[in-house]
């Protein structure tokens, strides 16, 4: 499989929702395969909230492939000997595109606080700047999950005829009061270590001595992101066997799986980023401007299928379903599938339980659905 990782720099103002400007913005990207003459093959992958736009493969010095290997590569799901795949880095993420730690121009000193608040729509109308700059102007597909679900709907709603099929996974149409609370956790904890010098920490001092808040605001997305029915399978009561059961800070196996995926988040995972990543995925509504939900569905001319994952403590099934329900109901049911995703590992399962809907996605892709 062809990869290729590129950067590219726009000196145009990007125009935000908020009524702020971005100027000028970078943005990373890597695509993988070959695109056709005609340009008909491509496929975009939207990334979640801590995804970047190393979505498959391995570069040579690489212990771990990109996030979404086992969907994306040669005879895959994602077929990159007959798909060109994108995937970007968010805006606002730590990964390569502008984000709240890039220099503030014309100044060398970082945004930090002074960055602005993004929407999905902020982020998706910059990838569209890219692709246009590209030459692309229609794609096969737009895939994505999670917060990288909500930029595949609202490339369904606010750019009605860029995608032939949109697949949103482990998603929803809004943010619901429980995914918000989750998000406050990581936030509050962020903003009140002492570590953070309330945004005017050095990254080098994070990535010697990490952040706590982080890694305890990551300890609480980690368990909304599995289930208890997983949590119950991979742990159990297990405790761990240098630990004295008696002892105070003595820790159960689930602990030290929540120490050890936590504590060396902050590592690479910057601070900043999270929360304003947090807020962009709390703030998401696809009917903010509209009295209905109704009003924004109507606006879709491409196929939606819907893919939501049974155990999904974090977006739940119910969301999904209530997408299907509203398409249906405003006569779109021919435009729009659902399937949900009998599964064990909860919301991170569009991420790990690729088995269970690879077929199901190559046959959308090909046409049989």
């Amino acid at each position: 499989m062809k990869i290729e990782t590129k950067t590219a720099r726009f000196t145009n103002p990007l125009y935000l929702e908020s009524g702020r400007i971005l100027e000028p913005y970078e943005i990373i990207y890597e695509t993988y395969g070959q695109l056709n003459e005609d340009k008909s093959n491509v496929i975009v992958i939207c990334h979640a909230l801590s995804g970047s736009h190393h979505a498959a493969g391995r570069y040579a010095d690489e212990a771990k492939a990109g996030w979404w290997d086992k969907f994306i590569g040669d005879g895959k799901a994602i077929d990159t000997t007959k798909y060109f795949v994108i995937c970007t880095n968010n805006i606002g993420s730590c990964f390569g595109s502008t984000n709240p730690m890039s220099p503030n121009y014309p100044s060398s000193e970082p945004y930090r606080f002074k960055f602005p608040v993004l929407t999905i729509s902020d982020i998706v109308k910059a990838q569209r700047i890219l692709f246009d700059s590209l030459g692309i102007h229609h794609v096969r597909a737009v895939i994505g999950g999670s917060m990288g679900g909500m930029q595949a709907l609202c490339y369904s709603i606010e750019h009605p005829r860029f995608a032939d099929i949109v697949i949103p996974m482990a998603t929803t149409a809004y943010t619901r009061p429980w995914a918000i609370a989750i998000n406050k956790i990581a936030m509050e904890a962020i903003r009140h270590d002492p570590a953070f010098k309330n945004g005017h920490y050095k990254k080098n001092d994070l990535i010697a001595n990490g952040l706590p808040g982080l890694a305890i605001g990551r300890m609480a997305g980690l368990i909304a992101y599995l289930s208890p029915n997983l949590f119950n399978k991979k742990f159990g009561r297990n405790y761990s066997h240098t630990d004295g059961l008696y002892e105070l800070f003595g820790r159960f196996e689930v602990e030290r799986y929540l120490e050890y995926n936590s504590y060396s988040f902050p590592k690479f995972f910057d601070p900043l980023s999270y929360l304003y990543i947090c807020k962009t995925m709390n703030i998401f509504d696809v009917a903010r401007n509209k009295d209905k939900l109704e009003d924004s569905f109507s606006k879709i001319k491409c196929k939606l299928h819907l893919i939501s994952f049974s155990d999904d403590m974090l977006f739940f099934p119910e969301e999904m379903e209530e997408i299907y329900e509203i398409m249906c109901k405003i006569g779109k049911e021919e435009q729009v599938t659902y399937k949900m995703i009998e599964s064990e590992s909860g919301h991170d399962s569009f991420l790990v339980e690729v088995e269970k809907f690879e077929d199901y996605v190559r046959d959308i892709l090909e046409d049989k659905i």
